[in-house]
């Protein structure tokens, strides 16, 4: 399992942009995270086209199928959407991994028994500005 954010386990940072220009404001090799939305295709085609590595929010299942076929890295999904989505996921066999947001540790026993592939706690998350 995937911990993203927790205390005393080292990991990767995300990055959360508003815009094209504040990927700029980003460490090389960062992993961008921006919400689905038509809003953010712009967004999206750019780390495509660029091969930036980006972890999608998605709020239903329609939404997840197209983080994956957008090419995510990553996909984050509500708790209440986590078991579905992990199992379209294995089903489709997605290069994404699925990751929940959580706020209490106890969260990582309920998720792993679930099967998801990790959770992120919000201090893996870094918001940007241009």
């Amino acid at each position: 399992m995937l911990i993203y954010g927790h205390r005393f386990i080292p990991s990767e940072l995300f990055y959360h942009v508003a815009d094209i220009d504040s990927i700029q404001n980003t460490p090389p090799s960062s992993i961008i995270y921006l919400d689905f939305s038509e809003d953010n295709l712009d967004i999206i085609f750019h780390a495509m086209q660029n091969r930036i590595p980006f972890l999608l929010g998605a709020n239903n299942i329609t939404e997840v199928i197209y983080a994956s076929s957008l090419g995510a890295s990553f996909i984050l999904v509500h708790s209440e959407l986590a078991q579905t989505t992990q199992n379209i996921a294995n089903n489709y066999l997605f290069d994404a991994k699925i990751l929940v947001k959580i706020e209490e540790e106890i969260e990582i026993e309920e998720m792993a028994i679930l099967g998801v592939d990790g959770v992120i706690f919000s201090d893996a998350i870094i918001k940007i500005n241009s």
